[in-house]
C-alpha cells in the first residue's frame, strides 16, 4: 500500500497537523476516510466466515472493534515501518516532537487509516480492501481466536466482590470528524483505569483494559 501511493497523497499521509500551516494538508481528512474503508473491508471479510447462528450482530461488532482498534492499527503501522517514515517526513526543527509522535498510538493509528484512505482514492475499494485484509490478518485472526470484551471481563471480576464500575468521559478533543474521547473508569469513586478511543465505546474498552492490567488480570 505505502510504496504505490502517488507522491502528493504520500506526502499528505505523513504530514502531522502541527507540521503545516494548513490543517487540510495533514493526514486528518484521509484518516477519516480510511477509518470507514477499514471498517467495511474487515466487516466484509468477517461476515461470510462466521456462522449466523453463533455470531449475531453484537458479537460481530466486538470482534471487528478488536481487529481494527487503535492498538491493532498501531501494530500494523509498526510492521509497515510507519514510525521510521513519519520521522523521516518530519520538517527540520521538530526532532523531539517527531520522536514523541512516532510512539503515540493515536498518531500511528491515524496514519495507517490515512494510508488506507489514500489507497482508496488512488486504487479504488477492491484493491484497498484486499490490501487491508492482508495487512490486518494477524489482528483479525487474533480477534477471532481470542475475542476479548474488556468491559465484561472487568465487571465480572468486580462483581465477585460486590463492586460496580462506572465510566465517564473526561475529555473530548479534535474536530467533529476526527473526535477522540478520553474515558475514566471508576469504582466507588476511585479511578481504576482510563482510555482513549475514536468512540465512547472504544474508549471505555481501553479504560477497562487498563483497569484489568492494573489489577494484574
Amino acid at each position: 500500500m505505502l510504496d504505490r501511493l502517488p507522491d502528493d497523497l504520500a506526502r499528505q499521509v505523513f504530514t502531522h497537523s502541527s507540521w503545516t500551516d494548513r490543517r487540510s494538508d495533514s493526514y486528518e481528512r484521509l484518516a477519516f476516510l480510511g477509518d470507514s474503508v477499514l471498517g467495511l473491508a474487515v466487516t466484509t471479510h468477517l461476515y461470510p466466515r462466521l456462522e449466523a447462528e453463533r455470531y449475531g450482530a453484537g458479537r460481530l461488532t466486538k470482534i471487528r472493534a478488536q481487529a481494527v482498534s487503535g492498538r491493532s492499527c498501531m501494530e500494523v503501522a509498526e510492521r509497515l515501518g510507519v514510525p521510521e517514515r513519519l520521522r523521516t517526513a518530519a520538517p527540520e526543527g521538530v526532532g523531539q516532537n517527531a520522536d514523541a509522535l512516532v510512539r503515540t498510538e493515536r498518531v500511528l493509528a491515524s496514519v495507517i487509516e490515512a494510508v488506507i484512505g489514500a489507497c482508496y482514492l488512488s486504487n479504488g475499494y477492491d484493491v484497498t480492501a484486499d490490501a487491508v485484509v492482508e495487512a490486518f490478518e494477524p489482528e483479525i485472526e487474533r480477534a477471532l481466536e481470542h475475542p476479548v470484551d474488556f468491559k465484561s471481563a472487568l465487571q465480572e471480576r468486580l462483581a465477585r466482590r460486590g463492586d460496580v464500575v462506572v465510566y465517564s468521559v473526561s475529555e473530548e478533543e479534535g474536530p467533529p470528524h476526527d473526535r477522540i474521547f478520553q474515558v475514566i473508569a471508576e469504582v466507588s469513586g476511585r479511578e481504576v483505569g482510563n482510555g482513549r478511543g475514536r468512540s465512547k465505546k472504544d474508549a471505555e474498552q481501553e479504560a477497562a483494559r487498563a483497569a484489568l492490567g492494573a489489577m494484574g488480570a
